[in-house]
């Protein structure tokens, strides 16, 4: 049942049982409040009316592999790839701007979409029967979906020049039987607009030779055209949608003018808007509304404006894909495509101001593009090019639910998928070649194994004996200096390997009973040039610097505690011309060299009572199982050298 007052965002569930009948409710954009109410009251009437005997809440997505592709996906030896590897998610096809900008023109073919029809009909039906065929191999097909990045040329009226791209697909090509009416005549009126009262625009990419324009997300009318282009994709058999170009301008429309006021206006006393410099917010008109910048150009007043760009992105996002895509498709699967970097703030991470309740709420799964951070490796410096902490981080701030990163690593396929999977991620292959037959045997070996030990990985949950807390509220206050503080320090622990999580410590101070079972708290203020200083009852690892160690335990329980290995040791590839590294020329340059045996000493958690260790690596046939000695509660043994990836199962006595 879906209910579509303005006051209530939400889903119920009645799921038949054996034994009655199980309500769920859950929570969409609003919580507390009327729709809280409205929603408990719901619940317990019907509960009256038909008996209810339980509550429960609504299941969550959980998946373990998946892969996305922004070209090529139109091979023939594409589907074949997907029946061998079995992803759970396949991220693919393009749903908002950049279909209907460019698949009816002659630029269709071209990046970023790379469309394998020209003809927005044409190109349509065969993203339906690609996600027909993708169902049958038992995979969620994601979209991406561009809510604002538009290719074109608006019409010329001074010399009669025809509109191409955007504007030719929404003044000629619009076809209401599919997308309903358009909601307004001119397409123009959906632009940013900068100070001078023009749309904001670029020629940047150069597909086709068009322009780029970027649509204002706070314009009610732009909203109206993305929840066409939702619905549409809907139709086509989509599972959910990535959102991708989820920026915000220096934009000065009436739209962005009118909704900061409000904000400022809702959050400030007049006193203190007063030292912001604004004498009257009802009037005042801002010559500039920033979202990025640079933090050594920052102020309170900058800080606010980027802060309520990310507050109403994250409006606009919840109103397009949570509350209408779905009152249409109650279990749509949506995330962001943000990028985070070496923890880039201020001038990157379209979260980095969110408030903490806001950050993620109600999404699938989280993306987060490493850039140009962590593709190649310098191990004469000891960098690794991972993205060891920042999975971390989007692990304990997103509650352990699906995440992955885009590191752009089309060279280590193997670290890349291990990475992830030891640390809660979802491993994806996401400029992996799998038209390179070496690269495909490796994608289809790793993604088999995990699915081999699917109860292994599906919805498991960290395993911690310290945290290290993310310095959030520093950078919500403008400094940025106690980044390179939790990069020092989080190298430090990695590089002890120690077992650790990390948890913004704005959430961490909201909710206090989440550091209750850490033997320490790790805070930035505290880090220093020595070694890090851990009990002498923690968990040892002796394993060289090259290799990165954490823990889990599966979602089904029964006491088992999983140890994850990555080996990030290589023959690097030749130096360019520069002396600077080399990302390589794919997996043949990959060439891991295999970690030496690991020596653990582990700490057990209360009741686990040993009965054998396993140790899993996909390169192997089977499980080998070590020797080991039990005392109290830590328990030894000795993990065999593997090449680059290794689970090792500590499994009690009860254990079949």
């Amino acid at each position: 049942l879906w209910s579509r007052p303005d006051s209530l965002r939400g889903v119920v569930y009645i799921n038949a049982r054996p034994m009655g009948i199980i309500v769920n409710w859950r929570r969409g954009v609003r919580r507390g409040g009327r729709a809280g109410e409205f929603g408990l009251a719901f619940v317990a009437t019907l509960a009256l009316s038909v008996g209810v005997i339980a509550a429960e809440p609504a299941p969550r997505f959980e998946f373990t592999r998946m892969v996305a592709h922004w070209h090529q996906y139109n091979d023939p030896q594409y589907l074949p790839f997907l029946r061998e590897a079995r992803p759970d998610v396949v991220q693919l096809g393009f749903y908002g701007g950049h279909f209907w900008s460019l698949a009816h023109t002659k630029a269709y073919a071209e990046y970023p979409a790379h469309f394998p029809v020209q003809g927005l009909e044409a190109c349509g039906r065969w993203f339906a029967e690609r996600n027909r065929l993708i169902h049958e191999i038992d995979a969620r097909v994601i979209g991406h979906f561009n809510v604002e990045f538009l290719v074109g040329d608006p019409r010329d009226k001074k010399t009669g020049k025809a509109p191409t791209g955007f504007f030719r697909f929404y003044e000629e090509l619009w076809d209401e039987k599919t997308l309903g009416p358009r909601p307004v005549k001119d397409p123009l009126d959906f632009l940013e607009r900068g100070l001078d009262g023009k749309p904001i625009s670029q020629k940047g990419y150069g597909i086709g030779g068009m322009r780029e324009y970027w649509a204002c997300l706070r314009n009610p009318g732009w909203q109206k055209v993305l929840k066409a282009w939702v619905r549409h994709g809907i139709r086509q058999g989509l599972d959910g949608f990535i959102a991708n170009y989820f920026y915000r301008h220096n934009c000065l429309c009436q739209h962005c003018q009118s909704g900061f006021r409000k904000y400022l206006a809702e959050r400030f006393s007049g006193e203190q808007l007063g030292e912001l410099g604004i004498a009257d917010v009802a009037t005042h008109r801002f010559s500039e509304i920033v979202s990025w910048h640079d933090p050594a150009k920052s102020t309170p007043l900058r800080r606010e404006m980027l802060r309520w760009s990310q507050i109403s992105n994250k409006r606009v996002f919840d109103e397009v894909f949570h509350k209408y895509g779905r009152s249409l498709k109650p279990d749509l699967i949506t995330a962001q495509w943000n990028h985070l970097g070496n923890f880039s703030q201020i001038s990157g991470d379209e979260r980095c101001l969110l408030p903490g309740e806001l950050w993620g709420r109600d999404e699938t799964y989280l993306w987060y593009s490493t850039g140009s951070a962590a593709f190649f490796t310098d191990l004469k410096k000891r960098f690794l090019g991972e993205g060891t902490l920042q999975a971390r981080y989007i692990r304990g701030a997103f509650d352990d639910k699906p995440f992955t990163l885009g590191k752009y690593e089309s060279t280590r396929i193997r670290v890349a998928i291990s990475e992830l999977a030891a640390n809660g991620g979802a491993p994806m292959g996401f400029y992996t070649r799998f038209t390179d037959p070496a690269a495909r045997r490796e994608i289809a070996r790793y993604y088999r194994f995990i699915g081999k030990h699917d109860p292994l990985f599906r919805g498991n949950r960290s395993h911690a004996e310290y945290v290290l807390l993310f310095p959030r509220k520093a950078v919500h206050q403008g400094h940025v200096e106690p980044i390179e503080a939790f990069r020092r320090l989080g190298q430090k622990l990695l590089d002890e390997h120690v077992l650790f999580d990390i948890l913004p410590d704005d959430l961490a101070a909201a909710r206090p009973k989440r550091l209750a079972g850490y033997r320490k708290v790790f805070r930035v203020e505290e880090e220093s040039a020595g070694a890090v200083m851990v009990d002498g009852d923690a968990s040892r690892f002796q394993a060289p610097y090259t290799v990165r160690v954490s823990a889990s335990r599966p979602a089904a329980g029964g006491g088992e505690l999983d140890l994850h290995l990555v080996n990030y040791n290589r023959t690097e590839p030749p130096r360019g011309g520069d002396g600077k590294p080399s990302a390589g020329g794919g997996i043949k340059d990959e060439k891991p060299i295999a970690a030496e045996s690991v020596k653990v000493d582990l700490l057990l958690p209360e009741g686990l009572d040993v009965g054998r260790v396993e140790v899993l690596v996909p390169e192997w046939d089977g499980p080998v199982m070590p020797a080991f000695s039990r005392s109290g509660r830590r328990v030894k043994f000795v993990v065999p050298g593997f090449p680059v990836y290794c689970v090792v199962r500590v499994l009690p006595k009860t254990s079949p």
